[in-house]
């Protein structure tokens, strides 16, 4: 098989895993959103490095969900320059309640943490943190993947072991799937593919389930329709209590 048709393989058999495998999980996902939506809680999520990227594709766009709010962890995106930086943040302690500390996170919000490995300091302090304060915690990881390494932080504990529910990323260990001759390490990451897959089905089925209960939910409409700026607009003002990245 070549490359192209090994790697849109290896993702589709992925994204079929998610769909049979992480149904219920999914659903208990946004089941939980629902609820503090209608209670008028709020909706994070964050991540380092490229899971950065989970949290910055869920919010302020086209079709998206007002209500999901990025903690972006300075130093763990990937404009940062040198971007090697990154992966040397994450381990350090400290900069969680550093970091979630000066947020607006409150007892009774959610946050999702995104981490393909869950091994590293920030995440599991992270999820720590909220949960010592009365904040629900949804991990965003890659079970087989963070089941083959050991922590890094002083618990030994892993993401998925202090998360209240977990969303699996079905990613193998190392992420990557594919093995071409002559390369020394396997390419091919899947993990931004499978875990935007998840978060934009489980926000689908929150919007349905609030619809359900006699909610319209705030959706983004395309800034680059007829109207769209004025629609988006007037919605950001009503729901002003629950956006924080305005």
């Amino acid at each position: 098989m070549d490359p192209i048709a090994e790697y849109c393989h290896s993702v589709t058999e992925a994204v079929r895993r998610i769909q049979s495998e992480q149904r219920d999980a999914m659903t208990a996902v946004a089941a939980l959103l629902a609820d503090k939506v209608e209670s008028g809680r709020s909706i994070y999520i964050t991540g380092c490095s490229h899971s950065s990227l989970f949290a910055q594709e869920v919010f302020y766009r086209a079709g998206g969900f007002l209500l999901m709010n990025p903690i972006l962890l300075p130093g763990m995106t990937l404009d940062v320059r040198p971007v090697t930086l990154t992966s040397q943040y994450e381990r350090i302690s400290g900069i969680a309640a550093a970091v979630l500390s000066g947020s607006p996170i409150e007892a009774g919000d959610v946050l999702f943490i995104a981490s393909v490995s869950g091994r590293n300091d920030v995440p599991v302090e992270m999820a720590l943190w909220a949960r010592e304060r009365g904040i629900s915690v949804v991990a965003l990881t890659s079970m087989a993947y963070s089941q083959a390494v050991t922590s890094r932080h002083d618990s030994g504990l892993r993401l998925f072991e202090v998360a209240d529910l977990v969303l699996d990323l079905m990613c193998p260990e190392g992420d990557a799937v594919l093995d071409i001759a002559g390369l020394p390490v396997k390419t091919g990451a899947i993990s931004t593919v499978t875990g935007i897959t998840m978060m934009h089905a489980v926000i689908s089925e929150t919007l349905r389930l609030l619809v359900k209960r006699g909610m319209t939910p705030p959706v983004f409409m395309s800034g680059n329709r007829d109207g769209g700026d004025a629609y988006n607009q007037a919605l950001l003002a009503q729901y002003r209590t629950q956006i924080h990245y305005m």
